[in-house]
Formats: C-alpha cells, structure tokens, sequence
C-alpha cells in the first residue's frame, strides 16, 4: 500500500533512532516508529471520518429532497470499524520485510477485506437504484408490485454473483497467481453450463421479459389457451396460476412469452352479445314493445348500459331479439349480478305483459281426406 519512496521519505523525516540495547546491541528503530506512526495516524483520519465527517454528511443528507446522498451516506457508514483497523495494520507492516509465506498471507487477507468490503458498498448503491427503478408501486396503494420485487432481487443476485467472480480474480491476480488459464476455464465452462441450462437460463430471461414488458401482473385474470385463472406468483423460472377450479397451474415463463395471453385485468368493461326468442303467437303490438322494454330495464341498472336491441331473426321457433350492452366493470362476479338483474327483470316484465318465451317446438297440422 505504501511504495518504497514514501516509506523512505517518513523515514528520512525523523531523526536517528539508533540505541544500543543490553543483549541485543545497536537497533534501528527507526521503522518501528514509522510504522507506529502510520497505523495511529490513519486510525485517527479513519475515526475523523466515521465520527465527524459521516455526521455532518448525514445532517446535510437529511436536509436535501434527493435520495442519492443518502445511500452514499449509507455507502460510507456501511463500511465496518475494524476494516480501517485490518488498512492501518496492513499500512503499517510495509515498513517490514516479511516472510514470503506470511507476506502472501498478509496480502491475501487485505485483498480479500477489501474485495468484501467494496462488494459491500457497491451493493448498497445497486439497492438504491433498484428501488428506484424497478421497485415501483404501480397499482398506487403504497405496496410494491411482487413482481417489481422479484426481478430486483434477481438483478441484484447477479449483480453480486459477477462482482464476486471479479473479485476473486482481482485478489488472485494481485497475489501472483496466473488467471489467464483461469479466466479461459471459465469461459469454457460458461459456455458448457449455458448449453446445459438453457431451458432455465430462457426461463431466467423470459422472467425478465415478463417483468419490463408487463403483460400481466400478480392478481391479474388471465386466459391461456385453455387455461385460465389469477397469477399468483411470477418466479424465476415458472409462473405460478390459481385456475378457476382452484388447483395451481404451474407454466414456464418461456411458455407464458411465445403463447397468446388474454388478460381480462386490463379490460375497462365488458361487452355482451346476447338473444333471446318469443313465440310466434304474441301479437305484433306486443313484438314492437320489447325493445323498449329492454332499454327501460337498462335504464335502471347502475353500471350497465345498452349500446342496441333489434328484432333479427324468424327463427324454425321463436322470434329472436339480439341485444348489445356494456358493464362499466372488469370483474366477472359484478358482470354476471348484472346479467341475471336483467334476466330476472325481462321475465317478470314479460310475463306481465303476457308474453311467452320461446323454446324448440314443432307443429303439426294434419288433414283428413276421405
């Protein structure tokens, strides 16, 4: 940590320090010294920093809107008490000349304390921009979408998997160790593991796809091919369905990214198609009512409304009105109490009127000749 000119120069700065010693004899202590000298003084910068300049920083964070000063305050204060011991000691000891085997173990405790410590503080400014940017509340109820959740913490696991790779090479190759066959290894091995799991590496991506594309999200009804049901769970490698009978569907997320997706959350309203028939003995005073019937029916159910009601069709047994409405509601339960309110009141109003519904039937006429 320290060159060979600035532990020449802090020697050059202090006087002579040669004593003669009983048993020993003459001892420079001039290194001594200086290593003491350098250990009590980065301990005191080390303590400035963590007691007073980490507590102006913090008040001078909290009086400002911005959230980054923050997470560098939290950066700094997130950076362990004894790790400035372990830099000062190490600091110190550069005045020795150590033992190979003790010099190589000193360097790769250091090494290794500050590889940890930086991932450390790399983490925290990955958490804050995750939160950020992929932590988002968007249903506006002050609760983080689980799948927001999910694909940080798969961007912030693969985040730490590359820094500590990288670091176990940096300490390595500070130690002189060779990484260049490593490093090929690796890249060998890469390429074989990816072979072997490319359906869970497709499915890792494809949750990723899931996620910024958003076709659909936790709680949401969605329909595919078959299937059907509400999402409960988007993972790393499936997604998991609660399907209408109440079993889960589990379905890889490369499946949910190639297969056409009907999402009934995202529908505004439903629009309903329907018909019904009336026998052909009602009185045509009594047809021509019926559309106005159906408006007036509508006109007194809150969340629904006519788009059109028309006489279409003499069918083989009854006279078919189609009927077009619309219910101002995604959800199907609120959808069917609206049908069956129309039903129940076309019914009533029909019978009053004395108007029959029509159902499959045959008539037949027979004539006698003698």
């Amino acid at each position: 940590m320290l060159d060979n000119l600035t532990a020449n120069a802090i020697n050059a700065f202090l006087p002579n320090l040669t004593y003669t010693l009983p048993w020993v004899g003459e001892y420079d202590f001039t290194k001594i010294v200086s290593a003491g000298l350098v250990f009590v003084t980065l301990t005191v910068l080390f303590w400035f920093v963590r007691t007073v300049f980490l507590i102006r920083a913090k008040a001078l964070a909290q009086k400002t809107t911005g959230t980054f000063d923050d997470a560098l305050v939290e950066a700094v204060e997130n950076i362990k008490a004894w790790v400035y011991t372990v830099v000062a000691l190490f600091a110190a000891l550069q005045f020795f000349t150590l033992p190979e085997t003790i010099d190589l173990i000193v360097k790769g405790i250091f090494y290794f304390v500050i590889v940890w410590q930086a991932i450390a503080i790399a983490t925290c400014f990955i958490d804050y921009f995750v939160q950020r940017y992929l932590e988002k509340d968007e249903d506006g109820d002050g609760i983080v979408d689980p799948g927001s959740a999910t694909a940080s913490n798969m961007v912030t696991l693969i985040a730490r998997i590359v820094m500590w790779v990288l670091g176990i090479i940096f300490v390595l190759s500070n130690l002189g160790i060779e990484v260049t066959s490593l490093i090929a290894g690796l890249g060998v091995g890469g390429i074989a593991v990816a072979f072997a799991l490319q359906g869970v590496l497709g499915d890792l991506f494809a949750s990723f796809s899931l996620y910024f594309d958003k076709p659909f999200r936790i709680g949401d009804f969605i329909v595919i091919g078959e299937d059907s049901g509400t999402v409960e769970k988007i993972g790393v490698k499936t997604t998991r369905i609660r399907t209408l009978q109440g079993e889960e569907l589990v379905v890889s997320n490369t499946e949910l990214t190639t297969a056409r997706v009907q999402n009934f959350k995202k529908m505004d309203e439903r629009r309903i198609v329907s018909q019904f028939g009336i026998t052909y003995e009602t009185a045509q005073e009594k047809v021509q009512q019926v559309p106005e019937i159906v408006k007036n029916i509508f006109e007194g159910i809150e969340g629904a409304r006519l788009d059109r009601v028309h006489f279409t069709t003499f069918a083989d047994s009854a006279l078919i009105f189609e009927l077009v409405y619309h219910v101002e509601t995604a959800d199907y339960a609120e959808y069917l109490d609206k049908q069956q309110t129309f039903n129940f009141e076309l019914m009533r109003i029909l019978a009053e009127k004395g108007v029959e519904f029509a159902y499959p039937t045959q008539t037949i006429y027979t004539k006698t000749v003698s």
